[in-house]
């Protein structure tokens, strides 16, 4: 479907445009104007306005025509930005170094096999309860697998506030040649005093292409059965 949110491209153009402007005039206020902080900021304030949505070149056209509700928008807009960006600074992520390149866009120049996020559950075996303050690392090849980014942690905690859930956006493999379909081999692996040890393999087909995913999409996204750990002895006691 192509359906798309107007109010994404003013945000995006918006925080651009704030973010140069205080770099143009020395950034008296010494914030961090990193790729990530802007990626944040962007995400901060599109957080706190409704989607504009269009379907249509009329669409886009009537969004396109001044008002006074748009120029509300915009100072809203502003406003909202600029608060971002001072909790942004005043919460940076500790997974990033800050620096210019920080979490940019990968510069593909050869075929890659793009490999899609990885979801799942873990529970408690015993008592079914999702399962929280234990770390799941994935693995390619017997090897700690890198992410796409510093927003993707691999091994990824477990925490409180989305208890039993973890996902990971696999880094892309870089192919010999495009068109290449090659299946590619997984391990999850759970590793806690508290449990036992838990080892869960999978694979997943992937076709090398010179066009790589910069966005998640939740329809490519490869789900998990749900996977249950046992605290020790448990597993032996509970089997038939």
């Amino acid at each position: 479907m192509d359906i798309h949110n107007t109010n994404e491209d003013l945000v995006f153009n918006m925080v651009q445009t704030i973010f140069d402007e205080i770099q143009k005039i020395g950034n008296p206020e010494k914030y961090c104007l990193c790729y990530q902080c802007r990626v944040d900021t962007i995400c901060y304030t599109l957080n706190r306005i409704e989607p504009s949505y269009i379907v249509s070149n009329r669409g886009f056209t009537r969004s396109e025509l001044p008002s006074l509700k748009r120029q509300q928008t915009d100072a809203d807009v502003t406003t909202l930005i600029y608060k971002g960006l001072r909790l942004v600074n005043h919460n940076m992520r500790p997974t990033s170094s800050h620096d210019s390149s920080t979490g940019a866009p990968i510069k593909i120049h050869h075929p890659m096999f793009d490999i899609p996020t990885i979801s799942g559950r873990l529970f408690d075996g015993v008592s079914f309860e999702p399962i929280s303050g234990i770390d799941i690392s994935l693995y390619h090849e017997g090897e700690l697998i890198p992410m796409r980014n510093s927003n993707w942690q691999n091994p990824f905690s477990m925490v409180a506030n989305t208890p039993g859930v973890f996902s990971f956006w696999p880094a892309p493999i870089t192919a010999e040649v495009p068109d290449q379909n090659k299946e590619f081999k997984f391990s999850l692996r759970v590793n806690s005093p508290d449990y036992e040890p838990l080892s869960h393999f999978f694979t997943i087909t992937s076709i090398s292409k010179f066009h790589n995913p910069q966005s998640y999409a939740l329809n490519r996204t490869f789900k998990l059965p749900d996977l249950y750990i046992f605290p020790p002895g448990e597993a032996e006691i509970n089997e038939p």
